[in-house]
This record gives C-alpha cells, sequence and structure tokens, in this order.
C-alpha cells in the first residue's frame, strides 16, 4: 500500500519538476501507485517441473542434446527456443511519452506496460529492454549483443534525428525485423484513421492540405507514409516554423523531408501554414494550436491532436469548429494509439518469419486497422476500432504476413524432425 506521505511526495515532485502535466492522473489515489509496485509483467513457466525426471529434461542432462541440435543448425532456434515468439522492446529514455529525455530508469514504466499489451492482445512475449547508453554507436551494438535471443526488435522512445539512424543500421545488420513503434506504429495508425475520416468529411486523400507539428520520429514517418498512400500536399513544421526547401539549420532528416513535402514552398508559422488546412496532425507537443487556428481550417476540417498526455489543442476548445477531433488519448472518442497496430504487426511478422519491415506491410496494416470499422459503422466520433476490440490484432497481424510473403522477405525454418535428432 502507498502511503499518504508518499502520495504527498509524489504530488509534490511532479508539481516541482520541468515535465509536462497531466490532467488525467489523480496522484491521490493509491491505485495508480500500487499497480506499478513490483512491476507490472513477470515470467511465467510453460512446462511443470515436479520430478528429478523432469528436470532431467528441461535443464541438464537433456538440455546439452538441444543445444548441439541448434549448434549445428542455428535455425532450429526458431523452433526449440524462445526466440519464434520474442520481441524486444529497446529504449534509451530519451524520448518517453511527452516527457522528453528522462532516462531508461524513468522509461522502465512504459516499456512494462507495451510487453503487457503485447502479451494480452497477440500472445506475444516482449521484454523491457532500457539501455543505459547514448550514443547510436552504443545502442546499435546493445542491441546487436542481445539479437540471438529475439525474433524481432521493437525500438522505442529513442529521440530523433538518431533513431533514424539506428533503425537503418539494426535493419541493415540484423536478419531479423527492425521495428521502431514511434516513427512506424504512430503513422500506421494515423493513416488508417485518416482513410476512415475522409470517408466521413467526404473528401479524397489526393485532394487534402495536411499540416502536420512534429519533424520527430513520429512526424518524418507519418508524412512519408501518407505520401505513398496518396496524399499530395503535406507541410510540416517544428518549432521554427513550416519546413521547406533551402530553410537554414535542418538536420539530415529534416533536409530529406522537405524534399518530398510543402510543394508550394509556404512559410512561417503554424498559424500562417494552418489557414484553409483540410488536416492537422499534432505530434509534438501540448497546446501548441488556438480556437481561432482551428476556426481559419478549411471547412469540415479534421483535427488529429495526439500529443500524449497533453494534446496540441484541447478536445473541448477544438470540437466545435472541425468535423473529425481525434486524440491520443481514452477519455475522448477516436483515440488514434499505436496499441491498435505493433501488437498484431508482430504477430505477423513473428508468424512468417519476416527479416525486414516494408511500406507494403504498413500499408496493409493501415488498412486491415481502417477495415474493422464498417462503412455504416463511420461516424465523427467513431473512425477508429477501440483498443480492446478482438478482431484488431488478428487482421493486422494477417494482412502483414500476407505483405511480407507478397515482398518475399521471409526466411525458411525448418521444422524439427524428431526421427534425425
Amino acid at each position: 500500500m502507498v502511503t499518504k506521505e508518499k502520495e504527498a511526495q509524489g504530488k509534490t515532485i511532479l508539481e516541482s519538476s520541468n515535465l509536462p502535466s497531466t490532467q488525467s492522473i489523480d496522484i491521490k489515489n493509491d491505485e495508480l501507485y500500487n499497480a506499478h509496485i513490483g512491476g507490472k509483467i513477470a515470467i511465467q513457466s510453460k512446462i511443470n517441473v515436479k520430478t528429478q525426471r523432469d528436470l532431467s529434461i528441461v535443464y541438464t542432462p537433456g538440455v546439452a542434446e538441444i543445444c548441439r541440435a541448434i549448434h549445428e543448425d542455428p535455425k532450429l532456434a526458431y523452433n526449440l527456443t524462445i526466440k519464434k515468439n520474442s520481441v524486444a522492446v529497446v529504449t534509451d529514455g530519451s524520448a518517453v511519452l511527452g516527457l522528453g529525455n528522462i532516462g531508461p530508469y524513468a522509461g522502465m514504466p512504459v516499456m512494462e506496460g507495451k510487453a503487457m499489451l503485447f502479451k494480452m492482445l497477440a500472445d506475444v512475449d516482449a521484454y523491457p529492454i532500457c539501455l543505459d547508453v547514448k550514443t547510436p554507436d552504443e545502442i546499435v551494438q546493445a542491441v546487436k549483443a542481445i539479437a540471438p535471443g529475439f525474433g524481432g526488435i521493437n525500438l522505442e522512445d529513442i529521440a530523433a534525428p538518431k533513431c533514424f539512424e539506428i533503425e537503418r543500421r539494426l535493419q541493415n545488420e540484423l536478419d531479423i525485423p527492425i521495428f521502431h513503434d514511434d516513427q512506424h506504429g504512430t503513422a500506421v495508425v494515423v493513416t488508417a484513421a485518416l482513410f476512415n475520416a475522409v470517408k466521413v468529411v467526404g473528401k479524397k486523400l489526393e485532394d487534402l492540405e495536411i499540416v502536420i507539428t512534429g519533424a520527430g520520429a513520429a512526424g518524418v514517418s507519418c508524412a512519408k507514409m501518407l505520401l505513398y498512400s496518396g496524399v499530395r500536399n503535406i507541410i510540416v513544421t517544428d518549432r521554427n516554423g513550416a519546413i521547406y526547401m533551402g530553410r537554414k539549420e535542418m538536420n539530415y532528416a529534416k533536409e530529406e523531408l522537405a524534399k518530398l513535402t510543402n510543394p508550394n514552398h509556404e512559410k512561417g508559422a503554424i498559424s500562417d501554414v494552418i489557414k484553409g488546412a483540410d488536416v492537422f496532425i499534432g505530434v509534438s507537443g501540448p497546446n501548441l494550436i488556438t480556437e481561432d487556428d482551428v476556426k481559419s481550417m478549411a471547412k469540415n476540417s479534421i483535427v488529429f491532436a495526439l500529443s500524449n498526455p497533453d494534446p496540441e489543442i484541447h478536445p473541448s476548445l477544438a470540437k466545435p469548429h472541425v468535423k473529425i477531433m481525434a486524440t491520443g488519448r481514452s477519455d475522448f472518442p477516436n483515440q488514434i494509439n499505436n496499441v491498435l497496430c505493433f501488437p498484431g504487426f508482430f504477430r505477423g511478422l513473428l508468424d512468417s518469419h519476416a527479416v525486414t519491415v516494408t511500406e507494403k506491410m504498413k500499408y496493409a496494416a493501415a488498412c486491415a486497422i481502417a477495415s474493422i470499422v464498417r462503412d455504416y459503422e463511420l461516424s465523427e466520433n467513431h473512425i477508429v476500432p477501440s483498443i480492446f476490440d478482438k478482431r484488431v490484432a488478428p487482421a493486422v497481424a494477417s494482412a502483414v504476413a500476407d505483405a511480407a510473403f507478397e515482398d518475399k522477405v521471409i526466411k525458411e525454418i525448418p521444422e524439427v524432425d524428431l526421427g534425425l535428432i
């Protein structure tokens, strides 16, 4: 039980820190702390060991035979160890939620939560790996070192732009899929939501003008995936305003983005470029746009304010002026959350023995998520399925696995021949 003194101490720490506050958590409630005491996950044995014979089978001396078999053919690890169904959820704690660079210790509760959702929604065994390192080289080296025990790697809460380099290098150097959820999971779910939102407002993807605020991992990936899906006009903004070709002081990721977006070379702050826009997508931070900004958007506009826990604009301010309002929060309609993607996505990767992640997989996953909400069910307050909808993960898994086979990015895994071993 968390004491009143501890609760007060926690409240004082939050109030005195520079971290963003949250409007949805009552820190005085014991339930919050009690749910996390001792961690939220545990390892459970699949086999009961009750006798000496049981022990000799699962451990020495019997396990030596399994070791020899895998030594002869390392791919047998997929059938004879946990590798077949295991994912490492890896972070350095440099970009946790909307809290920023709070480090690997403070990032652990989020990684545990991800592992819970992997298991609950897709029966994937996920393990939180929090690395006390700083540089891309250190992260790449650490992940490569632990890779033999996993069938896939979920990168999480790693700051941009180093997350792009880390993902690219790991995908090139390992033969298991690397999925950065803050990039690709966000992009998949945003794209799925937009597929359905345009049906409600009666617009077409290719005719949309979209403004994205946030040029980090999520913003860059959302822009690229929406372009892949048929959108033509996207303007991405950061703290210095609109990104365009020739703008000074941009990292390599933003320079690449400038080549792909903002076809009319618009300049200025968010409040300048949002005027007349059909869609606003926020993946940056709280309170970045105003009610007047939303009013200036096109008729039947769409606002996805996804910063967590506090969105770019509060729904109560935006909703009277837009057709569709969505956030990343569970206490408002249209929750756009990565949990709609990553459990099923990895289920599909593991089941197909995929070695990489492709654009076709991500597009297929977005289509699968969108399809769960039938056309007759669509409304202003229902453009994405519930994260508790049990149809979502299997649908995403099937779509991803099919795409893996179509893209021919799978490895052949030998069956265990009991007659030969």
